[in-house]
């Protein structure tokens, strides 16, 4: 058993302790604490915050538009725990050739024995989707790690899909995610396309498709795009940011504008971590090229508190929205008594100190405790 001392729990009144047994919070209590435990974590005051929940990770490399050399190295382990992610998706991009589903799933596998649980979906950026056994819906029902399916819209590296094959794909993730449980969804990377999100509305409206099996994402990707996505969000859809994508549309502007609309319930924040950014010149020659970094959510969180929200109303698009949406939000997004210990203790400045994954330290007082099999 593990105790965390005078933790500052986010929304609570208060100095109360955490007892940690089996990778899962035992009990939240306060006063002295007479358990046999075999360590203690003095939190001193600091705020925990559950871990966050990342969606939109390129576990094993993003990028190669540029040739073989530009491609995205795989992530490592030390960088989800220096960014107090302890909750993990990973996905392919689109480069299906020179990497695979397969590839996907033993990096799934790999992180979550390496501590931070980690879930993937099948398919790319291309159409048909790349699967390990053929079709999407059998990758969701019998695969545990896959949980949904990737494709690409509004985008000149897209596969050109039309409404109807976009349903093809809503359906089968949609029944493949009734079958097993889970989440079943479909994560649409948005580009900068004049569609914007007419492919999603046009399969919508000529299909009983539920609009919630559609997750459009990097839809802060420019103003146009965002207002087509607050609509989305309006009719009952979720979206999701992409945490420091754009300069112009901030993070904070982008959760206000949310907030305005009423809709900050539907809409997730997640990093694209180790996916490659590129900018093309008018004839769609690239220009330059870079990969984004995993740590832009708690940067995000910090720059949302800043603009005025309560540090327990900025967190939920990175934990318990997140947890909701991904049908996980009965073992995380959240710091309660049954669930799993993924912890995050923040300092006054909103700097990570300490990250527990299922009752595991793995980062105490800003030093790193655990690091990848081969970092």
């Amino acid at each position: 058993m593990f105790l965390i001392e005078n933790a500052k729990i986010v929304g609570e009144e208060g100095l109360k302790n955490i007892l940690v047994a089996g990778g899962k919070i035992e009990k939240i209590f306060e006063g002295s604490c007479n358990y046999p435990v075999d360590e203690r974590y003095d939190a001193a005051g600091k705020t925990i915050i559950p871990g966050l929940i990342d969606q939109h990770i390129h576990i094993t490399g993003g990028g190669g538009e540029g040739g073989f050399n530009t491609r995205v190295p795989e992530l490592g382990l030390s960088k989800l725990i220096e960014a107090g992610i302890t909750t993990v998706v990973g996905l392919l991009g689109t480069d299906s050739e020179t990497r695979s589903v397969e590839n996907l799933v033993a990096k799934s596998l790999a992180l979550t024995k390496e501590g931070i649980k980690t879930y993937s979906l099948t398919g790319s950026y291309a159409y048909p989707s790349p699967t390990i056994t053929g079709s999407v819906k059998t990758d969701i029902v019998f695969i545990d790690q896959l949980i949904g399916v990737k494709i690409a819209a509004n985008d000149h590296r897209d596969s050109c899909l039309d409404y109807k094959e976009l349903q093809r794909i809503g359906a089968e993730a949609r029944v493949a995610g009734m079958i097993s449980g889970k989440s079943g969804h479909v994560t649409i990377h948005m580009g900068g396309g004049k569609f914007l999100f007419g492919q999603i509305n046009d399969a919508l409206e000529h299909s009983n498709l539920p609009i919630t099996i559609f997750r459009p994402t990097h839809v802060n990707r420019d103003d146009k795009l965002f207002e087509e996505a607050l609509d989305f969000a309006e009719r009952g859809g979720y979206i999701d940011i992409t945490s420091g994508m754009s300069r112009k549309l901030t993070d904070a502007k982008a959760y206000q504008k949310a907030k305005e609309r009423n809709v900050l319930d539907r809409i997730t924040y997640s990093s694209d971590g180790f996916g490659s950014w590129s900018n093309y010149d008018k004839e769609g020659n690239l220009v330059e090229i870079g990969y984004s970094p995993v740590d832009t959510g708690i940067k995000a969180i910090k720059e949302i508190v800043e603009s005025g929200e309560k540090l327990e109303d900025a967190i939920k698009p990175f934990t318990s929205n997140v947890a909701k949406v991904l049908k996980l939000d009965r073992e995380v997004g959240y710091v309660k008594e049954g669930y799993l210990a993924n912890l995050v203790a923040l300092n006054d400045d909103l700097e990570i100190e300490t990250v527990i994954s299922e009752g595991q330290v793995m980062m105490k007082d800003k030093k790193l405790l655990k690091k990848g099999t081969y970092e």
